[in-house]
């Protein structure tokens, strides 16, 4: 069966080309875990023998063989990723067979990524010298992408250009400009220069949005990473208040149809990262294979190369292997790591952003927060807001009731005696307005507060224990939200937002302070290790979506009854 970009095939076929890594870490070996981790068939062609670990590499032995045309002959193939090619013989025979083969099918031919694989990890040299020129000349101008990480694009550059000296593309603008010229020099292929060996942080990212490097829409975050991370989780993250903008990233360059894209990950502190290079392009072949499009399929793997070294265990003496089978079993949501250590909650919000937005940042905290809320509406919402937590009180004795464990039961308890205290917090607030604790106690209930509080117990009624908990968790989290945003928005000069001397101090001190801050704590631990121990299938996650975006929106009605004063 000759080469096919479309095939019979029942799965996607990938073909790697590269060499073999004794410690399983690298090379065909990380490849083919990672194509039948991510759904593909995997075939291979053995371009050199290595005697390596994870300390290093000892031996390199150059294996020759007809292997390449015994799969195209018989193995349909919709993509194709080149690694250590090792020599100029070595890729000759592979440019030669590639040319042959898209040849005889009139042109049409599979995506091929190209590793540029020069250096190890270690620092011992995979490609010999006279194979950059042969390599530059020969293979990069057949690929679709090429995957070069800094040093490696600035030898290609270097080689490229015909200059004396490498170039120093050390910066985001730097790997923007190399991405382009490498693309321009290669029949306009796409170009991901990797950024793991340049040192990066949040502002440098932000820098570069500022001053128009790229638009907005072109820089892609990853997870818990960047501007938008919901401060609840920043907080569960890093365990401090303090808004670091600073934070350490990693970013990849893409540079596809003349236009560049960032792609940001949160920096992972680990050993773990033997035959990155390697897991990332072949991920990407995977995806390409799918019929996936070029910028997607890089975002798709380098979410799966980032979970592969966040969730991989330790091995060896030196820079261990990644755990390529995270992916292997079919999940609904990501493993908890130490950079997304809430990934239900996260996935929950990132699902209903727009609408969390609105919540969070609606004009009433807005106002509130700049001092401008007209205390009528304040007092109006305090009012209702009292009433909303005696049903909420109610509703998490259902949920004791629902509990099956001391851990979960201890978990009520504690919130029900958070919610009589925050009673108390409302009426001391209506106090200072001139609102008796009498008037308070008799306030007729909105229609938005009797509709949102019926939802939450009829949840509860009909639900289990994790359907009421979703639905309780979108008051808690949210307010823990607006306490912590609107005390960041006070510390930014000319933002019109302010703490201290806000008629509203106590409510934004209350809110972001940590007792408010620690029950929020304890409600993502609670969800988060109820998901761990029960991961939903497809059709309980969505129904716990549904009730989870149900519940943000009767907050935005709560608020917009405030502003009514309905």
């Amino acid at each position: 069966m000759s080469i096919s970009s479309k095939g019979p095939a029942t799965i996607p076929s990938v073909l790697t080309i590269a060499g073999t890594d004794s410690s399983g870490g690298a090379g065909v070996l990380a490849d083919i875990k990672t194509i039948t981790a991510l759904g593909c068939y995997g075939s291979a062609a053995i371009t050199a023998l290595t005697a390596q670990n994870t300390t290093g590499v000892t031996r390199i032995t150059y294996l020759s063989n007809l292997q390449l045309t015994a799969i195209f002959d018989d193995i349909p193939v919709q993509a194709i990723k080149t690694g250590m090619l090792h020599d100029s013989s070595v890729i000759e025979v592979v440019v030669k067979e590639l040319i042959a083969r898209r040849r005889a099918l009139g042109g049409v031919f599979p995506p091929i990524v190209v590793d540029p694989v020069m250096v190890s990890t270690s620092g011992h040299t995979l490609l010999q010298v006279d194979a950059v020129a042969a390599l530059c000349a020969e293979m990069l101008p057949l690929a679709t992408l090429i995957t070069p990480n800094i040093p490696e694009a600035e030898l290609i550059l270097k080689q490229l250009t015909g200059s004396a000296v490498k170039e120093d593309i050390r910066s985001i603008s730097g790997m923007i400009t190399a991405a382009e010229k490498i693309s321009n020099a290669c029949s306009k292929a796409s170009v991901l220069v990797k950024g793991g060996h340049l040192e990066l942080k949040i502002s440098d990212i932000l820098a570069t949005r500022d001053v128009g490097l790229l638009p907005t829409d072109h820089l892609h975050w990853y997870q818990q990473c960047g501007p938008d991370e919901p401060e609840i989780l920043r907080l569960a993250r890093a365990g401090s208040i303090e808004r670091n903008t600073d934070e350490r990233v990693v970013a990849d360059v893409l540079w596809t149809g003349g236009k560049g894209h960032l792609f940001i990950r949160a920096l992972v502190e680990s050993k773990s990262t033997h035959g990155t290079g390697c897991t990332l392009a072949a991920a990407i072949a995977c995806e390409l294979a799918k019929g996936v499009t070029m910028e997607k399929a890089v975002e798709i793997a380098a979410n799966y190369t980032h979970q592969a070294i966040a969730t991989a265990v330790p091995m060896g003496r030196g820079h261990g292997p990644l755990n390529h089978l995270h992916a292997s079993t079919t999940r609904v949501l990501p493993s908890p790591t130490i950079t997304c250590p809430a990934p239900f909650i996260s996935t929950l919000i990132r699902s209903t952003k727009e609408l969390w937005n609105a919540y969070v940042q609606h004009e009433f905290v807005v106002q509130l927060g700049k001092g401008i809320l007209p205390q009528a509406n304040f007092v109006h919402f305090i009012k209702q807001d009292y009433h909303y937590l005696k049903h909420y009180a109610r509703a998490y004795g259902l949920l004791a009731a629902k509990s099956s464990t001391f851990l979960a039961l201890e978990s009520c308890a504690r919130t029900i005696a958070h919610v009589v205290r925050e009673t108390g917090m409302h009426v001391a607030y209506c106090q200072t307005f001139g609102v008796t604790e009498n008037e308070l106690l008799n306030t007729q209930e909105s229609a938005a507060l009797s509709g949102y509080t019926t939802y939450i117990l009829e949840a509860g009624l009909r639900g289990d224990d994790l359907t009421l908990l979703v639905a309780l968790l979108a008051c808690l989290l949210g307010y823990g939200e607006v306490g912590l945003w609107l005390k960041r928005n006070a510390l930014i000069p000319d933002s019109g937002f302010y703490a201290e001397g806000n008629p509203y101090e106590k409510w934004i001190n209350d809110y972001s302070g940590n007792d408010y801050q620690t029950a929020v704590r304890i409600g993502i631990e609670t969800l988060e290790d109820r998901i761990s121990q029960d991961p939903p299938s497809v059709a309980k996650y969505t129904e716990l979506l549904h009730v989870w975006e149900r519940v943000v929106k009767l907050e935005i009605a709560f608020w917009d009854m405030a502003m009514a004063l309905s």
